[in-house]
């Protein structure tokens, strides 16, 4: 796999699937063997998280998107919320990281249950922020209403109030991820992805291009989206054996 990570206290599941025994978070690696279906070039930011909040909102919610280096190399940090399938209530949270070039990439991706009370962070915030102000416009597309509403109970400086929260566990890892993930050379040496466009032009065909983008249910959205789906599946279906509380199997803190 191009990307490697810190996998102390994960139980590995099959060769790129890593569980937490204690709660039951999944790490996945994906490799993606085809022009990655990114929307914007990721140094275009504003059209990028515009383009990634209209696509979110069908099956959730993008809480966050930032264009970061990781080991070197340009990558986009994506936080998105979904319904958990099968249950009346509660949450999933997923947090990954996209490392694209032009004709493949590469993701490490966490995914988070809610665990205990369903909306108790939610119900904590409200007497906070007032319930008039729960709610406000989407920052990165004000004019999107998705499947779940942004939230201010979302916001990252609530972290602190809930440690063991799904969302603050999925962004504890991914920034610790972030900063301590290694790329492999060889993947790092391959042609850079600049945008949808110029991926387009240099696979030969404006056809390879149209395919590349009507495909965003297939390939990284997908992987980051509609894939949450089985992997909060894998939460119930794999068995992760039951571990000591010790501190190699608390949730990574924040970096």
């Amino acid at each position: 796999m191009p990307i490697s990570f810190e996998t102390g206290g994960l139980q590995q599941l099959d060769q790129n699937t890593w569980g937490d025994p204690k709660t039951r978070d999944i790490i996945t690696l994906t490799y993606i063997d085809a022009v990655p279906d990114l929307p914007a070039p990721l140094e275009d930011e504003d059209t990028l998280r515009r383009r990634l909040t209209e696509l979110q909102a069908e099956f959730g919610c993008l809480l966050e998107a930032h264009s970061i280096t990781v080991n070197g190399q340009p990558a986009l940090l994506r936080l998105e919320k979904f319904p958990l399938p099968d249950r009346e209530s509660g949450l999933g949270f997923t947090a990954g990281i996209v490392v694209p070039k032009a004709t493949c990439s590469a993701i490490l991706k966490i995914m988070c249950p809610e665990n205990g009370r369903p909306g108790a962070r939610e119900a904590a915030i409200v007497p906070k922020v007032g319930f008039p102000n729960m709610f406000p416009p989407h920052p990165y597309a004000p004019d999107v209403r998705g499947k779940l509403p942004y939230n201010a109970a979302d916001d990252m400086r609530w972290d602190s109030m809930f440690p063991g929260h799904a969302l603050t566990r999925a962004r504890a890892w991914i920034v610790h991820a972030s900063r301590t993930a290694k790329i492999d050379p060889r993947y790092a040496a391959l042609p850079a992805f600049t945008g949808p466009s110029a991926v387009g032009a240099s696979v030969g065909t404006a056809e390879a291009s149209s395919s590349s983008s009507s495909s965003a249910s297939s390939s990284t959205s997908a992987t980051m989206t509609t894939n949450a789906s089985s992997e909060s599946a894998a939460t119930e279906a794999m068995p992760i054996a039951s571990a000591p509380a010790s501190p190699e199997t608390m949730p990574i803190p924040k970096a």
